[in-house]
């Protein structure tokens, strides 16, 4: 332990060798020579000794922990003190450092040239189907009404005879299929007068069953024909939310721009800023000029523009769309007689044709909206739309039965050509799982 000293300065004559021979100790122990140093020589005694000084009370420390550990090893050697020289040290031999050795690389193989993409082709011109190709395609929509009713047919008629048992599950099955009680009374009852009492296998009963439907069917299958007298014929066409209003339109002006006609299109919709962008894509595909307003401005003044439009252009059709309507709503079922009266203000026998559009899958629903719309407006022709999503198409069989208004058209689809005139015959038979004569 070192104790520092305070006190009288020492005599003159003793400091400096005292103070020498300190320092001299001091750097001795601190240093930690590489060799054992030589024995540095004794200073002679001083002749007199000095007085001792006086010492002052120190406050005592608390004493330090002993420790345990060695004291840490200098990694390199401190400075040697004034005087003292070491031994020098061994040099390390350094091994020279291996040399790189670069593999090869290889050379990249050619990249072959792809040859030129070829042009686009040019969309080929959608061309109608011949009789045959749209029977395939009559049968293919109506497909989950026909495998209703054959399957249940089958299942009724395998080996065994018509008796009246037999005829009440036909009946019934007819029924679910949406022909209707009478319909299917009517049809059941013809069966029982040509076989009643004698084993009946199910193509007999699927070919009898369609023999009827057309015969209830044919009457109404009418096609829509235009008065070449009447510049425009105007065709105003109406129907609920969702039944296809819009997209029948731009294909019948699409059959009668292929006849030759020339056509306008009235954008009457105009609730719906959706339906006006639609019926005018369905203008420029078709090349005819679309009367259109902003949204919410009155459908019957726009109507009013049109029929003056298209008389003044002598144009042959006018198709006028109009907003789709829930058959129950007083309010717009009004508006849509307003613009009945404000066309007849220009031509007393306009329209010409309303037609009404319906979804086949409202099954019948289609009786309900088919009555409201002809007491409002005069319903003289009907569509049927969306055959081909639909396990009721027998829906138009009981709509013939019961209201005698024309079907002029039926739709299995949403091409172009997906709505055709309406073939009692190969509907018939496309309803019951027949193939085409």
């Amino acid at each position: 332990m070192i104790f520092r000293w305070f006190g009288r300065k020492k005599p003159e004559e003793t400091a400096p060798k005292d103070e020498a021979a300190k320092d001299e100790s001091v750097n001795l122990e601190s240093a930690a020579p590489a060799a054992e140093p030589e024995e540095a020589p004794e200073p002679p005694a001083a002749a007199t000794p000095a007085p001792k000084p006086e010492i002052e009370p120190v406050p005592e420390l608390a004493p330090a922990a002993p420790s345990t550990e060695p004291p840490p090893v200098p990694s390199a050697p401190a400075a040697e003190p004034a005087g003292i020289s070491a031994p020098p040290a061994a040099p390390v031999p350094v091994e020279p450092p291996a040399p790189v050795v670069f593999a090869p690389v290889p050379e990249p193989e050619p990249v072959p040239e792809l040859p030129p993409a070829p042009a686009p082709a040019a969309v080929a011109e959608e061309a109608p189907p011949t009789r045959k190709g749209w029977f395939a395609k009559l049968k293919e929509g109506l497909s989950k009404s026909s495998s209703k009713l054959t399957d249940g047919i089958t299942g009724i008629f395998t080996k065994r005879k018509l008796d009246d048992e037999a005829l009440e599950e036909l009946e019934e099955l007819l029924i679910t299929a949406d022909l209707g009680p009478a319909t299917a009374a009517k049809v059941t009852a013809e069966l029982a007068r040509t076989r009643f009492g004698k084993e009946v296998s199910p193509e007999e009963v699927k070919a009898t069953l369609a023999a009827e439907v057309s015969k209830i069917v044919t009457p109404v299958a009418k096609p829509l024909v235009l008065d070449p007298a009447l510049k425009p014929h105007v065709i105003l066409v109406v129907g609920v939310n969702g039944t296809g209003k819009t997209t029948t339109i731009g294909k019948l002006a699409r059959q009668f721009k292929a006849e030759g006609k020339s056509v306008m299109l009235a954008a009457g919709d105009t609730f719906r800023a959706a339906a006006v962008s639609q019926l005018k894509i369905w203008g420029e595909r078709t090349g005819c000029p679309v009367v259109a307003r902003d949204t919410g401005a009155d459908a019957a003044g726009l109507a009013y523009d049109a029929l003056e439009r298209a008389r003044a252009e002598k144009v042959d059709v006018l198709l006028i769309d109009t907003a789709g309507r829930l058959q129950n709503k007083t309010g717009l079922m009004e508006e849509l007689r307003k613009i009945v009266r404000v066309i007849k203000k220009l031509d007393e026998t306009a329209p010409h044709t309303t037609l009404l559009t319906l979804d086949a899958t409202t099954g019948q629903n289609a009786h309900s909206q088919v009555e409201i719309f002809r007491d409002m407006v005069n319903v003289n022709g009907l569509i049927l739309t969306k055959l081909d999503g639909s396990a009721r198409g027998g829906v138009l069989v009981s709509l013939a039965e019961k209201f005698k208004i024309p079907v002029h058209a039926i739709g299995v689809g949403e091409g172009v050509y997906d709505l055709r005139p309406f073939d009692a015959d190969a509907f018939a038979k496309s309803l019951m799982g027949l193939h085409a004569d």
